[in-house]
Parts: C-alpha cells; structure tokens; sequence
C-alpha cells in the first residue's frame, strides 16, 4: 500500500529566501503545506514576503490555484530557526558555500527532532560531502526544485553515500503531492542528472562558437525549433525510440570522437563574468540588451512557463498511456 500524506498537517521548513528559495516556498504553499521559512540573510526576509506574493500572484494567473489569499495565511517567516521545530522536512537553498551551509545544518538539526529529513536545494556540491557536516546524515539528501519551483514539473532527488534509501522514497512519494515527476538518483555523482547533461551540452556549444563553426544565434535557434519540439514530451531515451534506433549505431561511432573534450571555462565566459555580467538581470549577458529588455525576458518566460506547464500535464507519461487505452 503506497504512503499517503496530508499535506495541510505537514509543516516543511525552508531555509534561505533568495529567488529560488521564496519559489520553492510558493511551490509548497500551492501544494497545501504550511511553511515556515526562515531568511538568515536580513536583506532577503525585508523582501520575502512582497517577492512570494508576487509568486503566488503568478499562479493565480496561470490557473494553479485560484486565489493567493488562503496559501498566503499558512506562510510564517522568521529569521530565528526555533519556527522550524515542528517541520517534518527542511529544505536549504542558501549560497553555495560549504562554510555557510555547515552553520545552517547546526542551526536546522538544533531544533527539528531526530526524524527530520534535511535536503539541500544545492545544484553544485556533492550530497555525499555536505552529509558530514549533520549530525544524522542517513536523513539528509538533495531535493533539487529548476527555477520557477512552483511553475515546473521537474525535482531532482540525490542520494548521498550515507542516505537511507528510505527517506529518498519517501520524499519520492511526497514530490508526487507537490505536482512534481520527480527523478531519484540513488548514486550521487557530480553535477547529478540535469546539470551533468546540461554542462556537457555547454561545453560542445561553447567549442562551436569558438572555433567559429556557427553563431550563437543560430546555435540557439537549432536548440529551440529542433530540441526544443520534442524534449517535453519524450524526453532523450524514447525520442531514440522513435526514430527507429537503427542508425544510431553508425551515427554515434562517427560523432562521438568529434565532439569537445575540454576541460577549462571558455574565454568567452571568463570575460563575461570579469565584466561583472549578469545576463538578464543587469542587460549585459552573452547577448547585447537595451536597458529594460532583460526585465521583458523574465516576463516572457512566466508567460511561456505557465503554458509549458499545462502542456506537459497535457502529455505526462501518465496521461498517454490513458489515452492509449481509451
């Protein structure tokens, strides 16, 4: 018999209320938890409150929930860690930096009792080293949202070396309440699935625009109308499938040796980020920006993330072997 939860008497802690933080506590919020959310950094906790209205403003908008009101009276924010006592989960989302996260997990595990599991929303380091700095590391484990947490069907869920598969599942079974199609890797390797996938894919687009093979427009423009098409709905393994695989045996020996090795950032990266560039949140990035128009992109892909998220419920795995039946 699956594990059932009621969401609504299950307090979940989230500590560090940057922008992915305050989006993962919109995320739990819609899904029926009461959150209490704690914002070490004073700067975040003037402005978390205002920035996860606006999320919340943004669901209404997208038809997740129907009014922000309700979902707004179950948030508590505070920056003493005494809120998190009775949370049965805490999710950490604060800089990654393991100094910083070693004093957080002190402050967490001080408070929540011993049956607690502790993730970290890391993208960066390994769950196998941050498990030594908690005192019970078998509970602890990578509970990775992708930016908008609230708007996305994606959670990365990453063992370490110490974790019990356990409480992997358990959080397995919870992500299912939160709307999430969530993957669990039960071996913690660098960069785990989503980011491991995604550098491999920058290093080879890098390599392209360097030895002058294609612009980067045009680079983009073959992610976006080829990828792009297809990845929501199949995914890499079954888009295989569906071209039939009897090639692939030819096609990957031919390409494999062809494609980028490198082991160093690209100079184009290392300019930007000397020049202090921020991408859409400064208008200087890897493309040029009028002033304001990177704030148009962020306002684009809102728009674009509440129509790719009924799309993708349209045609979640779920929903196509329904509709086989039928």
């Amino acid at each position: 018999m699956s594990e059932k939860f009621n969401v609504t008497a299950m307090p979940v802690g989230v500590v560090g209320l940057g922008l992915m933080g305050s989006s993962i506590v919109a995320a739990l919020l819609i899904s029926g938890h009461p959150v209490k959310a704690v914002a070490p950094v004073a700067a975040d906790a003037e402005n978390a409150r205002e920035r996860i209205s606006n999320q919340l403003h943004k669901c209404v908008t997208a038809g997740l929930i129907h009014s922000s009101d309700e979902f707004e009276g179950n948030l508590t924010i505070s920056r003493d860690y005494e809120v998190l006592k009775p949370c049965q989960v805490v999710i950490e989302c604060v800089i990654e930096k393991r100094d910083i996260k070693s004093q957080v997990y002190k402050k967490i595990t001080s408070v929540v009792d011993r049956d607690c599991i502790i993730g970290t929303n890391t993208s960066a380091i390994p769950i196998s080293e941050l498990q030594n700095h908690i005192d019970f590391p078998e509970r602890f484990l990578g509970i990775h949202f992708a930016e908008p947490a609230f708007m996305t069907r994606f959670l990365e869920i990453t063992c370490g070396k110490l974790t019990e598969e356990t409480f992997a599942n358990r959080i397995f079974k919870l992500a299912h309440e939160w709307g999430k199609e969530p993957t669990l890797l039960k071996k913690d390797i660098r960069g785990f699935i989503t980011n491991r996938l995604m550098y491999a894919m920058y290093r080879e687009i890098f390599y392209l625009i360097e030895n002058g093979t294609a612009t980067r427009e045009d680079l983009d423009k073959a992610f976006r109308y080829d990828a792009g098409s297809w990845m929501t709905l199949m995914g890499i393994f079954r888009r295989m499938d569906y071209m039939g695989l009897k090639d692939f045996d030819a096609i990957l020996k031919s390409i494999f040796p062809k494609l980028s090795n490198a082991a160093s950032v690209p100079d184009i990266m290392q300019t930007l980020v000397q020049e202090g560039a921020r991408g859409i949140h400064n208008d200087n990035g890897l493309y040029p920006y009028d002033p304001g128009e990177g704030r148009q992109w962020d306002e684009a892909f809102t728009r674009f993330n509440k129509d790719i998220h009924h799309l993708a419920a349209n045609y979640s795995e779920e929903n196509v072997k329904e509709q086989l039946k039928s």
